[in-house]
């Protein structure tokens, strides 16, 4: 099941960054919650850490595949870009908080992906997540659904210290 939830997100992740002629990923290796991959792009190598929510809210609804992304990609010189996929669309004026501890992140939002809205915030967001215990993500589905998710951080400092030297 995680296997195939990471193959989707990897599909989601091409399509987003134009990189049709990608090679499927290779499982570097699972740390607890937090899986590493790798792939082929052209001639450069993209990693990856994912993970999948371990509770979301409302229950009711169908969220689809959720993923929470942190990737390193040495050929378009981006290390350790934090990424929310959703399995919908989201609302496109809304933003998507992430808390971790008592910090929290603003996420912009493009159609089902949001990114840190001030990409100088990316690296302290990184850090709280290699620090905290629990993360929980807010969105805002297209429909108006307000969405809350809750993902465990174990294993995503050993997951990050693998994808490291990403090449």
């Amino acid at each position: 099941m995680f296997v195939r939830r990471s193959v989707t997100a990897l599909a989601i992740i091409l399509a987003s960054s134009g990189l049709a002629n990608a090679q499927s990923p290779t499982r570097i290796e699972q740390f607890k919650a937090w899986g590493a991959y790798s792939y082929k792009a052209g001639n450069s190598t993209v990693c990856y850490v994912l993970s999948v929510p371990t509770a979301k809210e409302p229950a009711s609804v169908n969220h689809g595949d959720i993923f929470f992304v942190v990737s390193q990609r040495p050929g378009q010189n981006i290390s350790y870009e934090p990424q929310a996929m959703m399995g919908y669309p989201m609302k496109g004026d809304s933003k998507v908080k992430v808390t971790i501890d008592s910090k929290s992140f603003v996420m912009f939002v493009k159609e089902s992906s949001a990114w840190v809205e001030n990409a100088a915030e990316e690296p302290a967001l990184v850090a709280a997540m290699k620090g905290g215990t629990n993360m929980t993500v807010e969105a805002t589905s297209a429909r108006g659904t307000a969405t809350n998710y809750t993902y465990s951080l174990s294993g995503i400092s050993a997951a990050l210290q693998k994808i490291q030297n990403c090449k």
